[in-house]
């Protein structure tokens, strides 16, 4: 090996040393700094100690030291096993009948018993036998050769084909990372944009990225666009004594939800937008390609009729069968008909990342909220918004209720346990409309899902999907949470 060749690998490795030194040492900084300050007045100090290493963790997910999953494992892990200073109070720990072991392990793999997180590997099973099959490229094929002109109008199929999902499909994890992913997910590679490979941006990102921030903005146009939009309507009714009706909450939402929803893929082009913006031939290729693959084989047939019976179940029998349970009937229905093999199954290396990564980080929110360190937070935000107009007052309730979303993994964790507290907070306050209280708090559910990889189980399948890095999906969410925030409360609120 010649000179400058060791010279250029030594220079290569001292980056490398010093990128993971780096992407180290800030979550890990995070952590000691927060643990190294007294808790804020009011909350304790385990509680405490729980955020600084869940604000750690969160570090650590955006810079990637370690793959997201890999960094899951070893959050519960130390959550775990530092439960004493982390998990329980002094006075759980001094009673003599709290076995602070068990109780450490039930919460470490509490989030594995989530029928979210079982319904997002669901969706990943379901975007293999569309792969297995050749169905996924049929459909996409069929899309470009509609639609497949311009980067831009296949971001307004995403929307649009999530627009007229939404109103039927109370699981938005259903709909978006069972329905939209395994299609759109094909359409990439169609355009030579591969996964996990400089080419992602080239129209992979763009695509996806408008697919799950769709799903997003119809989860709060429809009531029956996101299931936790029926607990806060549950919440709402009792608390606040405001009976919210499906058209009044469409009426409500529409003025902003409607904007966002045309202009989502021009956004696109503006924040995240696609390398490859035309390709007029690729529509007669794609038209020669479905002519030469010819007509769908059986088991693109079976696979259409199991994701279609799916569908069914999800709309019709909510009440009666769990979306994840409806799942594993598809998955069921796939390895009995010999659609896909469990051998396949068992290799798909995604799917299992992704169940452990958002189990890992289910159990990680739900600590928060464990600990107490989610009500001492309403109550301090309370304390600090009394003596505001009321209409400053409900904007700053609303922004809270939004970006408190990044405690959480779960939509439907997030209303059971903040909901009832901001009621509360805003029904206290003179001259605040409870029906305006109560629809802007909950017209947030669905938007909130874009802030950050684990706030809601559709965002999973698009975090992993090889095309969307983890710096660029934080930063994604970010932007696009303000836009959607910032569209509820200048376009919504006044009308509310």
């Amino acid at each position: 090996m010649s000179t400058a060749a060791t010279v250029t690998e030594k220079e290569g490795k001292a980056k490398r040393r010093g990128e993971a030194l780096w992407r180290w040492g800030i979550p890990i900084a995070i952590a000691v700094a927060l643990l190294s300050a007294p808790p804020p007045a009011g909350l304790t100090q385990h509680a405490w100690n729980f955020f600084a290493l869940f604000a750690g963790i969160v570090a650590a997910l955006v810079l990637e030291p370690i793959p997201p999953a890999a960094t899951g494992v070893v959050a519960i892990t130390l959550a775990a096993t530092l439960s004493p200073w982390t998990l329980f109070s002094a006075e759980e720990m001094a009673n003599p009948k709290f076995n602070a072991a068990n109780e450490a392990v039930k919460w470490a793999f509490s989030g594995f018993a989530s029928n979210t997180v079982w319904l997002v590997g669901g969706a990943f099973m379901f975007a293999l036998a569309y792969e297995k099959t050749g169905l996924g490229k049929r459909i996409a094929l069929l899309l470009v050769r509609a639609l497949g002109g311009s980067s831009l109008s296949l971001g307004y199929a995403a929307v649009f084909a999530d627009t007229v999902l939404a109103p039927f499909t109370p699981s938005n994890t259903a709909r978006s990372a069972g329905t939209m992913f395994p299609v759109f997910r094909n359409l990439p590679p169609i355009y030579s944009s591969l996964p996990n490979d400089p080419s992602a941006r080239r129209i992979g990102g763009y695509l996806l990225w408008t697919t799950f921030a769709a799903s997003c903005v119809t989860s709060s146009l429809f009531m029956t666009g996101c299931a936790p939009n029926f607990l806060a309507v549950d919440f709402i009714k009792k608390l606040a004594h405001v009976e919210l009706t499906y058209q009044g909450w469409f009426l409500a939402a529409a003025p902003f939800a409607i904007p966002l929803l045309l202009l989502l893929p021009l956004i696109g082009y503006i924040v995240y937008p696609p390398r490859l913006k035309k390709s007029p031939e690729i529509q007669g290729w794609a038209r020669a390609q479905l002519a030469e693959i010819g007509p769908p084989s059986s088991n693109e047939i079976t696979l259409g009729v199991l994701v279609l019976g799916a569908i069914v179940l999800w709309v019709t029998a909510g009440k009666y069968i769990d979306a994840a349970v409806v799942a594993f009937m598809v998955i069921s229905g796939l390895l009995l008909f010999g659609v896909v093999k469990w051998d396949d199954m068992a290799r798909y290396h995604s799917a299992w990342t992704t169940i452990v990564l958002l189990a890992t980080l289910v159990a990680m929110a739900d600590g928060l909220g464990r600990t107490g360190f989610v009500k001492w937070f309403a109550g301090f935000v309370g304390a600090h918004i009394s003596g505001l107009s009321p209409t400053m007052v409900l904007a700053a309730l609303i922004t809270v209720y939004f970006f408190a979303h990044y405690f959480f993994s779960s939509l439907t964790a997030h209303t059971s346990a903040m909901m009832p507290i901001m009621l509360g907070v805003g029904l206290a306050v003179p001259g605040l409309r409870p029906e305006k209280l109560a629809l802007g708090l909950a017209l947030t559910t669905g938007l909130m899902g874009v802030i950050s990889p684990y706030a809601t189980g559709a965002a999973l399948p698009y975090y992993n999907s090889g095309y969307i890095k983890s710096a660029e999906f934080w930063r994604n969410g970010t932007i696009y949470g303000i836009i959607f925030l910032a569209a509820l409360l200048l376009l919504g609120l006044p009308l509310l």
